[in-house]
């Protein structure tokens, strides 16, 4: 099995990236957490994306914010999928790094997912590489099932209180 990559700008990000850790694990995929500025560290950070493929990662998740140049500076160095998580902590609330994260120039694309989505950002990691992987697929597949499954409870219950 391939793995996810884990990268952030800094480590004040990694309570957004331990949602996606979680969901990682809960589904047993591989990752491995990174932290790699952007602009601290752009050589490190280049050096990483492009040995990303060769180092067996199928996906890159990356957590930044203000700025949150990091998924592009990711994006820019690999044709792997990109998910960027924009992360909040600014005075502007993750906003700065929703539009850095997501004004990606064409050609470069970069997915994008709600600013502190971390677990989402896992989730549509595990659904690319469901892809490939039926055993993921069928993981995928059981989860909305639970999913539905509480809701529906959940609406008998109100449903009963309201009868």
């Amino acid at each position: 099995m391939r793995k996810v990559a884990i990268v952030m700008g800094s480590k004040s990000d990694l309570p957004v990236a331990e949602k996606a850790v979680g969901v990682l694990r809960d589904y047993g995929v591989q990752m491995e957490v990174r932290v790699l500025s952007a602009h601290r560290c752009p050589n490190e950070a280049r050096e990483f994306a492009a040995s990303a493929r060769e180092g067996g990662f199928s996906v890159i998740l990356a957590f930044a914010g203000m700025a949150a140049h990091l998924a592009g500076a990711m994006a820019a160095n690999t044709t792997l999928p990109v998910i960027g998580v924009p992360c909040s902590g600014t005075k502007l609330d993750g906003m700065d790094a929703l539009l850095s994260t997501v004004q990606m120039p064409s050609g470069i694309p970069v997915a994008t997912v709600a600013v502190d989505g971390g677990k989402n950002a896992a989730l549509l990691a595990v659904q690319i590489m469901a892809v490939s992987d039926a055993e993921l697929a069928q993981k995928l597949d059981e989860a909305r099932t639970r999913e539905r499954d509480a809701v529906l409870r959940a609406d008998e219950e109100v449903r009963a209180l309201y009868q």
